[in-house]
């Protein structure tokens, strides 16, 4: 069982839920209707999600000796080595079930495999590294999108846009968690894009569903960031998480013309999220 809860906090499996419903929102995006694809793209970014995370700890093996003695590799749970090649293992078997999709979202998995890379080796050398998270986040739904039936849409990167500015927002407010001193607001510009964009994009009978959708996305991000705003050496990590599990809201928000029954589905995957986030942490 030990062994197991290593994998799993290496993992974040606690944010899975917000990947899976990355890729259900990019699908519905691009058409949809090809239900079939949908496990290759739900099985690639789940993949390559875990791949990045492990990577994510042995990058910052030296810095977690530091900071964090209790995540798995400086406690001595496992191994630096061992977490590497469960990373790259994992970023390979992403990026083949995506290339059971067809070239495009193949291709676009490498895209997708470069950023994680990219991200998890310079995330703590450079201020900006939040902008690649965003990317990573943006190019799920892309590469979602593309196994739909109507392909990479507009919509879909209009929409996939405003969840990178999420994320964006969420990571650069993480960012403070090991340093000293109040938090910064600007971040908060960020997170409010999804909701900008639904009330520039939504018309018609989608209206009333989007500024629904809008407030509770606005009220549970309000509730994430209270304890924190204006604190000094508030459980900054508390908060982040609850923006985590946010990002199902940014998710269904996106898709506001959705049946009932996928809205079903996300909702599920929230109470899943804040559920899952009690065990195992999602930062």
């Amino acid at each position: 069982m030990s062994r197991w809860r290593t994998l799993l906090i290496l993992g974040r499996v606690s944010n899975l839920p917000t990947v899976w419903s990355n890729c259900l929102a990019g699908w519905w995006l691009g058409g949809g209707a090809t239900v079939g694809k949908l496990p290759f793209v739900l099985a690639g970014a789940t993949c390559l999600y875990l791949g990045g995370t492990f990577l994510n700890d042995a990058f910052d093996a030296d810095f977690d000796r530091q900071h964090r003695r209790e995540r798995p590799i400086p406690s001595g749970s496992i191994s630096v080595e061992t977490v590497r090649r469960w990373g790259l293992a994992w970023l390979v078997l992403g990026t083949l079930s995506l290339f059971r999709l067809g070239m495009e979202a193949g291709v676009l998995g490498l895209v997708l495999l470069l950023c994680i890379l990219l991200y998890s080796a310079i995330h703590k050398l450079i201020t900006f590294s939040p902008l690649l998270m965003g990317t990573c986040r943006l190019l799920v739904y892309i590469v979602a999108a593309s196994a739909g039936t109507d392909g990479v849409t507009g919509r879909a990167v209009w929409c996939g846009f405003a969840l990178a500015a999420y994320v964006q927002g969420l990571s650069f407010i993480a960012r403070r968690e090991n340093a000293r001193g109040p938090l910064s607001y600007w971040p908060l510009a960020l997170l409010g894009v999804p909701i900008f964009l639904a009330c520039i994009m939504d018309a018609g009978v989608y209206r009333e569903a989007g500024l629904a959708l809008s407030a509770i996305l606005a009220l549970w991000s309000a509730r994430s960031l209270h304890p924190v705003l204006g604190s000094v050496g508030a459980p900054i990590g508390r908060a982040v998480s609850g923006l985590l599990a946010g990002i199902v809201f940014v998710d269904l928000l996106a898709v506001a013309d959705a049946p009932h029954p996928l809205c079903a589905v996300f909702l599920a995957l929230f109470g899943l999220a804040v559920v899952a986030q009690r065990f195992i942490p999602a930062t």
